[in-house]
C-alpha cells in the first residue's frame, strides 16, 4: 500500500494512507498511473488520515484538498509539514451569495450484472424491506408502557414478522408552533412507514399531539395495520396494549416478500464519526453506489446540512433547474439562520473525534462529506419531515447529529440508511442502517458494529467492483438480511427539537 495519497492533481497536500514519521521521504505522484520520484520529507510526525503539505504554502493561501480550498494557512507551512488545526483555519463567512452556474452532468458507467429487483413487502404507503410491528407514542409520557408492551409482545412474533419495536421519544407536549408541528408529521411518517406491517400509536390522552390531534396527519389508512390506544381510556393499558398487538401479529404474519422494482428503493445517506479516510474511501463508494440506484430509477436522500457548508455550491450547480438552485440556497440560509439565531457560528465543527481522524475545517468535512451524494443531478430538496416524491438524488433539511438526522431520512421514506464512519458507531434507527467503514481496522476491530468495508479501496480493491459488491448487498438487506444493529436488537429514533419546551 502507498504511504499517501493526492486525491486531486490540484492539492498542495497529500493524506497519509499509514503513519508517517519525521524525517522520512516521502514519493508523491501527481497521478495514480504515473509514477514520478518527487520525494518530500516529513517535517513532522503525520499520523494516519492526516495530512501533509507537498509545497511552501504562505500564510493567508488556500490549503487545496479534493480540488477544493478547506481553508487558509494561519503561518507559512513549509512542505512537508503537518497541516490541522494547529496551523489551518476556515475560509467560511456566516454571509454568502450564490449564483446558479449548473455543471454539465457527466453519463454514469454502471457496470452490468446489478440486481433489478429486491424481495420486499407491497404496502399501501409504499414497498416495504421489513415486516415490523411498531409501537410509536404520541408523548414521552408512555415511553415505559410502549416499551412493556414491546417485551410482552415478543414471544408472540411468528410467521414473517421480525420483530415488535417501540420507539419512546421525549417529545408530544409542552411544545409550541413550528416545534409541535414537526413532531405531529414526524410521527406520522413514521406511522406510515412501510418497513411497518403493524403499528399500535399510543397515546396518553392528555397531550398536545393527542391521537385525536394527530390523526389528520395520517390520512386514509388501513384499520387492520394501524391501531390506536389512550391509556387513560382503558383500565390496564399493558393488557389492552398487548391484545392490540397480537391481532397486528396475527394480520401482518402472514405476509409474503414479493420481487418489486429497484425504482422503488428508496436509501438514506449519512456519515458520522467521519476520520481523514472518509472522504477517500466509505463516502466517495456510497456515492458510486447512489450513482448506480439512481441508473436504475431509485431514489437516495443526502442530508445532516450543516455538513454541506463550505460544499454547498458543488451541489447547487448540480441541481437539474434553477427553481430547485433556489430551493437548496434555502435549505443552506435556513439552516445558517437557525445557527445564528441561536448565538452559534455556523462553521464550528468539526468534533473532537473529526480531528482525531485527520479532518481540519469544516470545509475538510464537508468535501468529504458530500462525496456521498455521487455525481447525478439534484432532483428534489425537501422539508423537515417532508416525504420525498421525486425520484433521483434528493437533498433533505436536518442536522448532522447522527440519530436525529437518520429518523428524518426514515421519515422522508427511506427504507434503509447507509452510514459511513471512521470511528465506528453502534447507534441505529427506525429502518435498518447499513454502517460501512472508511479503513481496514475499525472493520476487523468492531465487527459487531460494521457491515461492509470501504477500507479495501486503500489496498486492492477498484472502486467500480467494491461499489457492485456493496449494491448487491444493499439488496440483500432489503430482502430480508439483518445489519448489526438488528442483529444486536437495536433501534433507536430520535425527532429534531427545535423550539422551546413549556
Amino acid at each position: 500500500m502507498e504511504k499517501c495519497l493526492k486525491i486531486d492533481r490540484e492539492d498542495n497536500v497529500i493524506v497519509a494512507l499509514e503513519d508517517i514519521n519525521a524525517g522520512t521521504a516521502v514519493d508523491v505522484s501527481d497521478d495514480k498511473d504515473v509514477k514520478k520520484s518527487n520525494p518530500i520529507v516529513a517535517v513532522n510526525d503525520i499520523p494516519a488520515g492526516h495530512k501533509m503539505a507537498i509545497t511552501d504554502i504562505p500564510s493567508g493561501s488556500s490549503v487545496i484538498k479534493y480540488g477544493e480550498p478547506i481553508g487558509r494557512a494561519r503561518t507559512d507551512i513549509r512542505a512537508g509539514e503537518h497541516v490541522h488545526v494547529h496551523n489551518l483555519a476556515t475560509r467560511l463567512d456566516e454571509t454568502v451569495s450564490y449564483s446558479y452556474e449548473p455543471v454539465l452532468q457527466r453519463k454514469v458507467s454502471v457496470p452490468g450484472g446489478l440486481a433489478d429487483t429486491f424481495k420486499g413487502f407491497r404496502r399501501a404507503f409504499g414497498a416495504g424491506i421489513r415486516n415490523e410491528i411498531w409501537i410509536i407514542p404520541t408523548v414521552g409520557c408512555v415511553n415505559n408502557i410502549a416499551t412493556g408492551i414491546a417485551r410482552l409482545a415478543e414471544p408472540f412474533v411468528k410467521g414473517s414478522v421480525d420483530t415488535v419495536v417501540a420507539f419512546p421519544h421525549p417529545y408530544g407536549c409542552s411544545q409550541m408552533g413550528d416545534d409541535q408541528e414537526n413532531t405531529r408529521q414526524i410521527l406520522a411518517d413514521l406511522i406510515r412507514h412501510p418497513n411497518a406491517g403493524g403499528v399500535l400509536v399510543l397515546g396518553l390522552g392528555c397531550e398536545n399531539s393527542n391521537i385525536d390531534v394527530l390523526k389528520p396527519y395520517i390520512g386514509e389508512y388501513d384499520q387492520n395495520r394501524i391501531r390506536f390506544l389512550v391509556s387513560q381510556q382503558c383500565e390496564d393499558e399493558l393488557a389492552e396494549g398487548l391484545s392490540i398487538v397480537k391481532e397486528l401479529i396475527e394480520t401482518a404474519s402472514k405476509d409474503v416478500r414479493t420481487d418489486i422494482p429497484v425504482s422503488e428503493l428508496i436509501v438514506g445517506l449519512k456519515c458520522g464519526g467521519s476520520d481523514g479516510f472518509s472522504g477517500i474511501t466509505a463516502n466517495p463508494l456510497v456515492g458510486s453506489f447512489s450513482d448506480y440506484l439512481i441508473s436504475k430509477q431509485g431514489t437516495t436522500i443526502l442530508t445532516e446540512v450543516p455538513e454541506m457548508f463550505g460544499a454547498e455550491t458543488l451541489l447547487m450547480n448540480r441541481c437539474k433547474d434553477e427553481e430547485l438552485f433556489e430551493k437548496t440556497v434555502k435549505l443552506i440560509n435556513d439552516f445558517k439562520d437557525y445557527f445564528k439565531s441561536h448565538g452559534q457560528t455556523v462553521y464550528e465543527n468539526p468534533s473532537p473525534g473529526n480531528k482525531a481522524g485527520g479532518i481540519s475545517t469544516l470545509e475538510d468535512k464537508s468535501l468529504g462529506c458530500t462525496q456521498k451524494s455521487g455525481t447525478t443531478p439534484v432532483c428534489g430538496v425537501l422539508a423537515y419531515g417532508q416525504r420525498v416524491s421525486e425520484k433521483g438524488l434528493n437533498l433533505l433539511s436536518a442536522p448532522g447529529n447522527d440519530l436525529v438526522a437518520a429518523t428524518a431520512l426514515a421519515a422522508s421514506g427511506a427504507q434503509l440508511v447507509l452510514f459511513t464512519t471512521g470511528r465506528g458507531t453502534p447507534f441505529a434507527s427506525p429502518v435498518p442502517t447499513v454502517k460501512i467503514s472508511s479503513n481496514t481496522g475499525l472493520f476487523e476491530r468492531k465487527a459487531n458494529w460494521i457491515d461492509f468495508n470501504a477500507g479495501e479501496l486503500l489496498e486492492s480493491a477498484d472502486r467500480e467492483t467494491l461499489a457492485a459488491r456493496l449494491y448487491e448487498y444493499v439488496i440483500r438487506v432489503a430482502g430480508g438480511e439483518y445489519v448489526s444493529a438488528e442483529r444486536a436488537g437495536y433501534h433507536d429514533m430520535a425527532i429534531f427539537k427545535q423550539g422551546v419546551t413549556l
